[in-house]
């Protein structure tokens, strides 16, 4: 049997799956349905442990296609049920197979929908997985004297450079805890990718002569970074800049913008955003615990372009001077819908148009 212990004191008693080692991290919820394969393998989970609230997970396995990286950062796997004989022709392996090769814990058997609302009353909060005879005082002091990590994206981000080849336009991505799904985005519009480190200065990626810069998403508080914040601040206006969740937040931070901790954050693949200009809205796929604050744009050069209609929170940004343009969700999805794919190829557009520009300038 295993615990999992909250910070308040609020403890849940349940079967143990996956690695058997302690886990201490922040507790979040996700409401996606499907797609548990994806969010264990995204990057931007690191230093989380995550509550799924659909009942039962598991049930197709675990496959070779449906990762976001090669190794978890995920700290943590809570379930009402975890299934133990998955049925689907992809799977490969179980899920607590999967985390027992990759050491993460897991629990089920608990109350994830009480768990849940104590997290949207409460907000998220330091929690551990950890055996159920160990002592809850003991266990609560450790917490208490533990802050949560702040490198998470140092955890994350590729050590070194390196290229995935294409004919088409050449883009720096800028690997803040990228998914999988961006690359294949751009390698399926044959683009040139060369992925660098966050900590990448403006000066060595201009060097690269990209066509333009991809902000990749990617775990924690923007303000744990500020060497990028600099970074974007001398890219923008030399080179086309598309940012996603991480990224996002970052431009607008600088731009001059704020960001603020949310109480619980968007995690999952069902919310809804309103994209102003064109009154149309989108189903999309968001995790991230941190947003741009809204009162904080209104004195940059950033318009707001799409709004969240569960909370009216920053969902999309475009600079009025600069060929710099961000979204807070995931328009690669995986897991969720593909609706807003399309921004790749808005931004290879404006890459095209920049191009166009400068060429008329220069015959000019």
């Amino acid at each position: 049997m295993k615990q999992l212990v909250l910070e308040d004191g609020t403890t849940f008693i349940g079967k143990g799956f996956g690695s058997d080692r302690e886990s201490f991290g922040e507790v979040v919820f996700n409401t996606g349905m499907t797609g548990y394969q994806e969010v264990i393998s995204d990057p931007s989970y690191c230093g989380q442990i995550v509550t799924f609230t659909y009942p039962l997970v598991g049930n197709y396995g675990i496959n070779r296609d449906d990762f976001e990286t090669v190794n978890p950062a995920i700290l943590g796997v809570v379930v009402k049920e975890h299934c133990e004989q998955p049925s689907n022709f992809r799977s490969e392996e179980t899920l607590d197979e999967f985390l027992k090769a990759k050491g993460i814990p897991g629990i089920s058997g608990i109350d994830t929908r009480k768990l849940t609302k104590i997290i949207r009353q409460h907000g998220t909060m330091k929690a551990v997985i950890t055996s159920a005879d160990r002592s809850v005082s003991q266990i609560l002091n450790m917490m208490k004297d533990t802050p949560l990590p702040t490198d998470q994206v140092r955890q994350v981000s590729t050590v070194k450079p390196y290229v995935v080849p294409g004919r088409g336009y050449r883009i720096v991505l800028v690997d803040y805890g990228m998914k999988h799904g961006i690359l294949r985005e751009f390698t399926k519009r044959n683009c040139h990718i060369t992925v660098v480190p966050y900590h990448t200065s403006a000066e060595e990626i201009l060097r690269l002569k990209p066509d333009g810069v991809m902000l990749s998403n990617g775990p924690g508080d923007p303000k744990d970074v500020p060497e990028s914040i600099q970074t974007i601040r001398l890219l923008m206006g030399q080179v086309p800049i598309f940012g996603i969740c991480l990224g996002h937040q970052l431009i607008a931070l600088a731009a001059g913008a704020d960001t603020s901790k949310m109480k619980f954050g968007h995690r999952g693949s069902n919310q809804p955003v309103k994209d102003i200009k064109s009154n149309r809205t989108k189903i999309t796929s968001q995790n991230h615990g941190y947003a741009v604050d809204t009162q904080s744009v209104q004195a940059t050069k950033l318009r707001l372009t799409q709004v969240s209609l569960n909370d009216d929170t920053v969902e999309g940004l475009e600079h009025s001077t600069h060929n710099v343009f961000s979204v807070q969700y995931h328009p690669e999805s995986s897991p969720g819908p593909d609706d807003t794919s399309y921004l790749f190829d808005d931004f290879l557009l404006r890459i095209k148009q920049s191009q166009q520009k400068n060429k008329e300038a220069n015959y000019v």
